[in-house]
């Protein structure tokens, strides 16, 4: 057996992500999500990671964006994160569901004021004609919300990627890479199977 492959995906991906946190210069939880439309465009951008369990691996986001047009009708997608500074990679693939509007009150009001507000002044991925014209939006909502607490907006919500693959990818010499990949499979004790693939 090789190393790691007695572990639950999850755990793993929880030590790669603690280890990242620690090497990292800038964000550990960036990931590259990639989605489609329903013609099969594809399309990839960064998002931060908000939540990783048992469910599933969480991100927030307009659902008026690209990103959220493009989930919402066609609910697949893709992460992949790479830690540079640990010569590794992990991706994951799988269903997509949105997150409950509890889990997504409770994400909205944790986050700093200015951000809140962000959420209501920006028509994400939406022409923006000049930087005043958000600049306007944003001491408008601003203003409105001056005191008391931000309501998140109907359209701000999350996603939650439910895995059914997750691949370990650790760089060896010579492109001799590990890569080590969980699929999920009901009829497994664990709930997946392990298998090797070639660099």
């Amino acid at each position: 057996m090789w190393s790691g492959e007695d572990v639950d995906p999850l755990e793993r991906f929880h030590t790669w992500l603690e280890e990242a946190g620690k090497s990292e210069v800038n964000d550990a939880t960036g990931a590259a999500l990639a989605t489609a439309d329903a013609t099969g465009q594809p399309s990839v951008r960064m998002v931060l990671l908000k939540g990783a369990d048992e469910t599933g691996f969480v991100f927030f986001t307009n659902y008026e964006s690209q990103k959220g047009r493009e989930l919402l009708e066609n609910p697949k997608a893709a992460l992949c994160f790479h830690w540079k500074t640990l010569r590794r990679q992990v991706r994951v693939q799988g269903a997509v569901e949105q997150v409950s509007d509890q889990e997504a009150d409770d994400y909205f009001d944790s986050r700093h004021r200015e951000s809140r507000i962000g959420a209501w002044a920006s028509q994400q991925s939406r022409p923006l004609e000049s930087r005043f014209e958000l600049e306007k939006a944003v001491a408008k909502y601003a203003a409105k919300y001056a005191v008391g607490r931000i309501p998140r907006p109907p359209y701000w919500s999350g996603f939650r990627i439910v895995p059914q693959r997750i691949e370990f990818w650790q760089d060896r010499p010579f492109r001799l890479h590990d890569r080590l990949v969980f699929i999920k499979d009901a009829a497994a004790d664990s709930g997946w199977k392990t298998e090797h693939l070639y660099p």
